[in-house]
């Protein structure tokens, strides 16, 4: 088999079949002629940079999408069907879907989860014993040791994910399409989902496995398909093919050269925070950030980074400490307050807490400062348009019009606009959760980049992330937190992985 990105050749019937699939938006060819198939038992990786149309071919092969020319085939039937018809009828053929927001209902069981909307009854009553145990056998095959009576609420991020897994399982799906499904969990948790993704391929079962992760990607699928601008740039053995081979794929060019962070820079102090407690993750911080520095927080999940975050933000209730801002005390000030004073936050969840999906770009980039925009108490539709373009050209946003609603463009273009919010509201100290969280590997230079000049403008940023590989990339100075307290300091140039991920365990 070449190493070049020839198709490679399926050796028994495929699952689901995409022939010439065309689909075009408003000012967009989402989808150009694409060609697309599995085998079952296969697992195929799903690559491309945001905005490839890695996500319109998820919705044709669910039925969520119709095509405007070429088939979509499910085991060899054409999908025929309209609107929420044709998602029905993928249904039934098989097909299932497992999304990077979750969709289980926290206040319910386990088991009430896996049969949501089709519960087995008996003479119009609620089967629980028939429910639970199905739930039971459906949670084994996983490898899972559930109660299927606990709440969801209960679980940890990597169970509620096999939970979601288990519960497309029902049904006998004949194909699985996991979407970015390891961006919350941490390295431990992912080795479970993998084993969950090893046994749906062994009992036959397709999984097409969306991710910007090479290093997972190598573990656990045994083809890549990789999409640019809306069409297959090819399908290669991930075996077989180099990283830089595969990035040449998604880019149409030799990926940008990274840099580590030089030499550690920062002015006066514009953040203290002293003795910080918030209980139960965060057991008593102390650091500073000065002007124009870039200071990472490494950890593992759920030692606390976000907690922390949202304590310096006025978002979550702290029983200690003092947070100073330019000198002066806001721990008793609410968030509106602390904006006010120079703040600015990017919540780690982009989707539920970050955007407001059905608003336009530039409703999304102003809303942290209204009186920018109005006149008289009204907003000035002309100033808000300006104001929101000059954001969308200095972050490089790509976007038709300034007033295209928010929840249609790439992750990568929703979080640059997420971050210039708070460049527009002259935020001098912002707090970045995950910024580059589901985007791709083009997005978040451009998104490290951004991160850098604003430093070099004299903003001070705080930046959260999980993968502790791109630390190195941004920051001035890394802080290690771990059981609730810094344990560790590294300063640039000598900033590296490996030091990072043994502070964290």
């Amino acid at each position: 088999m070449s190493r070049s990105s020839t198709a490679v050749i399926d050796r028994v019937a495929p699952v689901a079949t995409v022939h010439g699939a065309t689909k075009r938006y408003p000012g967009v060819l989402a989808l150009d002629n694409v060609a697309f198939s599995i085998a079952p038992g296969e697992v195929r990786a799903l690559l491309g940079k945001n905005g490839a149309g890695k996500s319109t071919l998820i919705r044709l092969l669910t039925g969520a999408t119709e095509p405007d020319d070429g088939e979509v085939l499910i085991g060899g039937r054409a999908l025929t069907g309209s609107g929420p018809q044709r998602t029905i009828e993928a249904g039934r053929l098989g097909v299932r879907a497992v999304y990077q927001e979750l969709s289980l209902i926290p206040s319910m069981s386990i088991a009430e989860n896996l049969f949501l909307g089709h519960w087995p009854s008996r003479g119009g009553v609620l089967a629980h014993g028939e429910m639970d145990r199905r739930s039971r056998e459906t949670l084994g095959g996983l490898g899972l040791d559930l109660d299927p009576s606990r709440k969801v609420e209960t679980l940890s991020p990597a169970e509620r994910q096999l939970v979601e897994i288990a519960r497309v399982l029902v049904g006998e799906p004949k194909i699985v399409i996991l979407d970015e499904p390891t961006s919350s969990l941490a390295a431990a948790e992912v080795e479970l989902l993998f084993k969950a993704v090893r046994k749906l391929a062994a009992a036959g079962i397709a999984v097409i496995y969306v991710s910007h992760r090479m290093a997972e990607i190598r573990q656990i699928a045994a083809s890549a398909t990789v999409m640019r601008d809306g069409k297959v740039a090819g399908t290669v053995e991930v075996a077989g093919a180099a990283t830089s081979e595969i990035v040449r794929m998604m880019l149409g060019h030799d990926a940008q050269e990274e840099h580590l962070v030089e030499t550690a820079l920062g002015g006066a102090v514009v953040l203290e925070v002293a003795g910080l407690v918030s209980r139960p993750k965060v057991a008593g911080v102390d650091f500073v950030l000065r002007r124009g520095e870039v200071l990472g927080f490494a950890g593992l999940l759920g030692v606390g980074r976000t907690e922390l975050l949202r304590g310096i933000a006025g978002l979550a209730p702290v029983q200690a400490g003092t947070v100073t801002m330019n000198g002066r005390d806001v721990t008793a000030l609410p968030y509106a307050r602390r904006v006010r004073e120079g703040l600015g936050f990017t919540p780690e969840s982009r989707k539920e807490d970050g955007i407001l999906p059905l608003l336009g770009v530039d409703e999304n980039i102003v809303a942290a400062d209204f009186s920018k925009v109005t006149a008289f108490g009204v907003i000035s539709a002309p100033r808000k348009t300006a104001m929101a373009r000059g954001i969308i050209e200095r972050m490089g946003i790509k976007t038709a019009r300034t007033g295209t609603p928010i929840g249609t463009l790439s992750g990568g273009n929703q979080q640059k606009a997420v971050i210039g919010r708070w460049i527009y509201a002259d935020a001098t100290i912002l707090l970045l959760d995950e910024p580059t969280r589901g985007v791709d590997v083009e997005a978040k230079l451009q998104i490290y980049g951004i991160i850098r000049d604003l430093a070099a403008s004299g903003r001070s940023v705080i930046f959260v992330s999980s993968e502790l590989e791109e630390l190195p990339n941004v920051c001035d100075r890394v802080l290690v937190l771990k059981e609730g307290r810094f344990v560790a300091e590294f300063l640039a140039p000598d900033i590296r992985t490996e030091g990072l991920m043994a502070a964290c365990l």
